[in-house]
């Protein structure tokens, strides 16, 4: 039966002898997740000035999703939701960690890798981690196999134009072992991609799960020279270009393999564009706010998938659904559970989404920044809690910073339709009054399960 949903049985006619071999009864896995790319940051999803034809043509032949949220609106409680499918706070890593932090994602929490590595699967990452430091919170320890990359972001190094805190040389992995210190910004996508590729092609006998988390387009931008002054748009837009350039090749392997069929892809990014940077940030495609906030801007991001029979090909779907649902519909997929652990996940199993079919209602799907719930949304409707939220006054240019004020504005109780409204500039609650005050009551009893979840913190 699995092997009639996740593959083609006349690909089999043409593949070469290493697909062949490959059990077709569970699918590989390949997430590609870059760093602060905005809604809008995609010509597929309506930027003309981007030249991404890659990521445009895998979502010609997979589906592009409108309504995808990221887990939350910042990296590591983001990375910590798409991994785990549970929410941050719960894992270890309610807020973003760097060089000083002594938390990490905990050691009994299990990770997309930890299911599939102990069902068979080949495990590879490479690129940013940024989930915790110490020995015991990094990737190997965290049901990886394979690890190239950073322990946390790119400008939490030497150069950072405007630092908080002295930072420490930045380290860059093998495994286990530091390879070297401040690696070029310039060559990391490059780098990152050949990596990848070589996992691909060790692997292709398979099963294997590839997570590859771009470091870019994430301050400080970098490009190789192949793509440097490209666009024809700037710097960020050379980025995207570059990383447009390592999706192709990440496809071009997968489909020289003949192993296509049995390859779920997806692409997405960890939260919205981080707008104090000015022209060294993403686009929300009008969508409200950026990272750091919990309105659309923030936590709206792209997703395409791929895969060839079973996810639609040519297709747009606008349902709803959040980063957190990824861990529990890839272990269903590959049929990794395992007995009562499986019942911890905050996310749900959105297969007959990916796949096109009618799927039931998805629950509802909550906005949780640092432990605090500001938002909900439930079917059309997000319902929005009085909170302070980051604003900027000032976009930065050339790499440095604007000024951005934590707290700078603030919002009281709304209720927005997000199918006529997704920019929120319509506060439906007056006329709502029933629905507002069900999702509020949502919003209150969740939070106070973040309360209870955050005293470990305290």
């Amino acid at each position: 039966m699995k092997t009639i949903q996740f593959a083609a049985l006349t690909a089999a006619i043409a593949a070469p002898a290493a697909a062949q071999a490959q059990s077709a009864e569970r699918p590989n896995i390949v997430i590609l997740l870059t760093d602060d790319q905005g809604y809008g940051d995609l010509r597929c999803y309506g930027n003309p000035k981007v030249t991404t034809p890659n990521i445009d043509r895998l979502a010609s032949q997979g589906t592009l999703y409108t309504d995808f949220y990221a887990g939350a609106a910042a990296s590591t409680p983001s990375r910590a939701g798409l991994l785990t499918g549970r929410y941050a706070e719960r894992v270890g890593v309610p807020d973003v960690v760097d060089d000083t932090s002594d938390n990490g994602l905990k050691a009994d929490e299990l990770t997309i890798a930890d299911y599939l590595k102990q069902h068979g699967y080949a495990t590879g990452m490479f690129g940013k981690w940024h989930l915790g430091y110490q020995p015991e919170y990094m990737p190997n320890r965290h049901g990886f196999t394979e690890f190239y990359g950073l322990p946390y972001s790119m400008d939490m190094w030497p150069f950072h134009p405007a630092p908080d805190h002295a930072y420490r040389a930045l380290p860059l992995y093998e495994n286990e072992e530091v390879l070297e210190y401040n690696p070029p910004v310039d060559e990391m996508t490059t780098r990152l991609t050949d990596r990848a590729v070589d996992f691909i092609r060790r692997s292709a006998d398979g099963p294997f799960f590839l997570y590859l988390p771009y470091t870019q387009p994430h301050v400080p931008l970098g490009v190789s020279d192949k793509f440097r002054g490209k666009s024809g748009e700037g710097l960020y837009a050379d980025v995207l270009m570059e990383i447009d350039w390592s999706v192709g090749q990440i496809v071009n392997a997968i489909d020289s393999l003949g192993i296509s069929d049995n390859t779920l892809i997806l692409f997405t990014s960890d939260n919205g564009p981080w707008l104090s940077y000015g022209d060294h940030a993403g686009s929300t495609l009008g969508l409200r706010e950026g990272k750091g906030t919990t309105f659309e801007g923030g936590q709206r991001v792209p997703l395409v998938a791929r895969m060839p029979g079973t996810v639609p090909a040519g297709k747009t779907d606008t349902r709803f659904f959040s980063a957190l649902d990824l861990a529990p519909t890839i272990i269903a997929m590959a049929d990794a559970g395992m007995p009562g652990k499986n019942n911890n996940f905050d996310g749900q199993d959105v297969t007959g989404i990916l796949t096109g079919k009618k799927a039931a209602a998805h629950k509802p799907f909550f906005f949780v920044y640092n432990g605090k719930v500001e938002a909900v949304r439930d079917g059309k409707y997000k319902c929005v809690a009085p909170h302070a939220y980051r604003i900027v006054t000032e976009p930065g240019r050339g790499g440095c910073p604007g000024r951005q004020i934590i707290d700078g504005a603030s919002t009281g109780l709304a209720l927005f339709d997000l199918e006529k409204d997704p920019y929120e500039k319509n506060d439906i609650s007056a006329s709502k009054p029933e629905i507002t005050a069900r999702l509020n009551a949502l919003i209150d009893g969740f939070q106070k399960e973040m309360d209870r979840e955050m005293q470990q913190y305290r």
